[in-house]
């Protein structure tokens, strides 16, 4: 009522009339005026994360701002914008895939936490529907960083959707030490092994129905098909491939990662080059 009023009458005099402190009208007001800049940068970061980010990530994106809000406030202004995140949505358990009966051992070992880049490589695939027919993607992704380095698309879930995964690595492949994956026969093949082999890479396989053995790439795949498979559509292998490119982009260079301290892995390759520097 006194906002409404100040260009009638005096805050002072109005204040005076309603019995209310002067201070309490300016602390309200001003508590009005900061809330109203919170809620607008929750929504500015919600949409910027392309409506992925829940109450832990923005967070720390708001303090990055300047704001200090705890999650559980986060969380009402959020459910009063009715922002959902993307992680809200019920998750589908994955095909089973065939596996390979390979003596090759474990050499990884859950070392998921690597000290230098491109040193072990994890990898893994997953369907995608396209125009009302199963494709799939696989991925390569950096242990140092979590940065997917290599990308495929393809109608196929073969040997040759790997290789070209592989062959989109943007580095010297004589710098990887490691490659590991499950067991499926997308993998362990003579085309991917002659590969390796022409660049030195040693091979490192899951135990049988293990998952947790490859943990990062099956983490990965989840926030992939959280993020991306499941809130886009997709007409055609380009359209796929095309949408792919950008959200691999945005994965690197802007979306933060908790593992990572709350930065991109492109952000935390630089920050880790400086020290070194």
């Amino acid at each position: 009522m006194i906002k409404n009023n100040q260009h009638k009458y005096s805050i002072s005099a109005m204040c005076k009339v309603l019995q209310l402190p002067r201070s309490t009208y300016y602390y309200e007001a001003k508590e009005k005026v900061s809330d109203d800049k919170v809620t607008s940068a929750i929504i500015d970061i919600f949409q910027a994360s392309r409506q992925n980010y829940g109450t832990r990530k923005i967070k720390v994106e708001l303090k990055k701002r300047g704001h200090t809000v705890s999650r559980r406030k986060i969380g009402r202004i959020m459910k009063e914008q009715g922002l959902v995140s993307s992680y809200t949505v019920a998750q589908f358990k994955p095909h089973t895939k065939s596996c390979n009966e390979s003596e090759q051992k474990n050499k990884l070992n859950r070392e998921f936490n690597q000290k230098e880049e491109m040193i072990a490589i994890v990898s893994d695939l997953t369907y995608v529907r396209v125009h009302q027919k199963w494709h799939y993607i696989c991925v390569f992704v950096d242990l140092f960083n979590r940065e997917i380095v290599g990308f495929s698309t393809g109608p196929n879930k073969d040997a040759l959707l790997v290789y070209r995964a592989l062959s989109s690595i943007k580095v010297d492949l004589h710098k990887i030490q490691l490659f590991h994956t499950d067991r499926g026969n997308e993998f362990k093949n003579t085309l991917i092994d002659d590969a390796l082999k022409t660049f030195n890479i040693q091979r490192s396989l899951s135990m049988k129905g293990c998952p947790y053995d490859n943990a990062v790439a099956e983490a990965t795949f989840k926030i992939i098909k959280t993020e991306f498979i499941k809130r886009t559509h997709f007409d055609s292998l380009e359209d796929l491939t095309r949408e792919l490119h950008d959200y691999v982009n945005w994965f690197n260079h802007i979306r933060i990662h908790g593992t990572l301290g709350y930065v991109s892995p492109v952000d935390y390759k630089l920050e880790h080059l400086n020290k070194v520097v």
